[in-house]
């Protein structure tokens, strides 16, 4: 006994740290719940939300780039009326020149018992329309993707900032200790401004996303080292305690190691889901009319892993379209976007009906977006960007759509308009901030009270911004 008192490591650090963590189960119900509280012996145990949540999981459809929404969700009709014409008062101020209005080349058509009109590129996600909460009204800083994208993403658009998903698994730890609590796939890279889209910023690092490029199809490849041919897993069992004894060593003659705890907390986990993540990265385990409903390809592969992340206790899911900014169309739009959509409606639209038909849709939250939208006008030719081509739209953070379905959110309603072009939010505006503060909302926290001591002060996803938008709950 006095070798791992020595060492630093209490008989409950112990007990979570070894075998897995099960003796750790047996003393939380021995101590009623106290090995819960206690966040450094494992602070991903689920934890219970600040009050009764109608959503317990997250799945993120990021459509980075900034898909148009007068192309998608937003139809505007005076925009079809007068395109080609110059606006009233001079062309608009975006980060780009611009010129005359340019009606969208797709139809809209009215879906569902709401009557909602979606464009022709997301006909299948439009099936689902009684289902999504439309919100047509959303604003961000500035029309840049760096700032906009860490705006989406941490709520904060200069600084270094903790992600939502590590806001998220904070906030609630996870219901699954051999996955990861919050899993961001990107196909073929990262998207722009990396890992730091999802960084645990200033919170512990066992709270940061774990990097998945579902390009790859083999397990070995999506998720690097999760076999070890080498060691047996008994044995490699023994190398960690041996570790964690050595780590306690070196901790105890320190007073803080957040660094050092994460790494042991990641160890262990990467212990843990050799058992797991195969199965759940495994979609070849899905019945053929499953596989046939989400379709084929990345998008469809990697949107149905995400539905096996979520039933298998995963807390958040964010799905990337792939590497850089594929939906930023400053030229040849039309063929773009149809590309674009195409490659990935069949699973959006199939993954709102798989959940609802396993009755995980009621608590499972589904977001779709970019960082922002883009311009009702086309983009002047100028050199370097859109090679004397005037068949695309500018960046646009005045007013643009997000959409959310699922986890307690009204269906089948559309909040908030842009103007009659479509360039600026003008009714019922929603700042990203007030988009997390929903989604804690839902998530059963108030924004305000979720919080973290950093620096001498308490931080948290909306800093001192942010309101529900109590509209869009059911």
């Amino acid at each position: 006994m006095n070798a791992f008192n020595n060492c630093g490591l209490s008989r409950r650090e112990l007990l979570c740290r070894s075998g897995m963590g099960f003796a750790s189960l047996a003393l939380a119900d021995l101590m009623h719940g106290e090995a819960v509280a206690d966040s450094v012996a494992n602070p991903l145990l689920p934890k219970p939300p600040q009050f009764p949540a109608k959503a317990k999981r997250v799945i993120h459809l990021f459509m980075n780039g900034g898909p148009s929404h007068v192309d998608t969700f937003d139809p505007k009709p005076e925009l079809q009326k007068r395109s080609g014409q110059p606006l009233d008062g001079g062309n608009l101020k975006t980060e780009r020149p611009t010129g005359a209005l340019l009606g969208s080349p797709f139809k809209f058509q009215r879906y569902g018992e709401s009557g909602i009109e979606v464009s022709e590129l997301f006909k299948e996600t439009a099936k689902s329309i009684d289902d999504i909460a439309v919100i047509r009204s959303m604003h961000a800083n500035v029309p840049n993707h760096e700032p906009s994208l860490m705006l989406m993403n941490t709520g904060e658009s200069r600084l270094i900032r903790p992600s939502v998903g590590s806001w998220m698994t904070y906030g609630l730890g996870t219901e699954n200790q051999n996955l990861p609590a919050f899993v961001s796939m990107c196909p073929g890279g990262y998207p722009i401004k990396g890992a730091q889209n999802w960084q645990s910023g200033f919170l512990p690092g066992i709270y940061q996303g774990t990097y998945v490029d579902s390009n790859n199809t083999r397990i070995e490849k999506l998720i690097e080292n999760i076999n070890n041919f080498r060691v047996s897993r008994d044995d490699q069992r023994q190398q960690l305690d041996l570790l964690n004894q050595l780590n306690g060593l070196h901790r105890s003659t320190r007073t803080s190691e957040p660094k050092l705890e994460s790494r042991i907390q990641s160890f262990e986990l990467a212990y843990r889901m050799q058992s797991d993540a195969a199965e759940a990265f495994d979609i070849n385990r899905e019945p053929k009319h499953i596989l046939d409903m989400y379709g084929k390809g990345v998008h469809a592969r990697q949107t149905l892993i995400a539905r096996r992340l979520v039933e298998r206790g995963v807390r958040y899911v964010q799905l990337w379209h792939g590497a850089g900014q594929p939906w930023d169309n400053h030229d040849d739009l039309e063929t773009r976007h149809r590309v674009l959509a195409g490659q990935c409606d069949q699973a959006i639209g199939a993954l709102l009906r798989d959940l609802k038909q396993r009755d995980m849709l009621k608590d499972t939250l589904v977001i779709w977006g970019g960082e922002f939208g883009r311009t009702p006008v086309v983009e002047m030719p100028k050199e370097g960007t859109n090679q004397g081509k005037m068949n695309g739209r500018d960046h646009n953070h005045h007013g643009f759509t997000v959409w959310m379905a699922g986890g307690g959110v009204k269906g089948g309603y559309v909040h908030g308009s842009t103007d009659e072009f479509g360039f600026k939010a003008v009714e019922d505006r929603v700042h990203v901030h007030d988009l997390h503060a929903t989604m804690l909302h839902l998530l059963g926290f108030d924004h305000k009270k979720l919080t973290y001591r950093y620096a001498g002060r308490d931080f948290r996803l909306t800093d001192v911004h942010g309101r529900v938008v109590d509209e869009l709950i059911a």
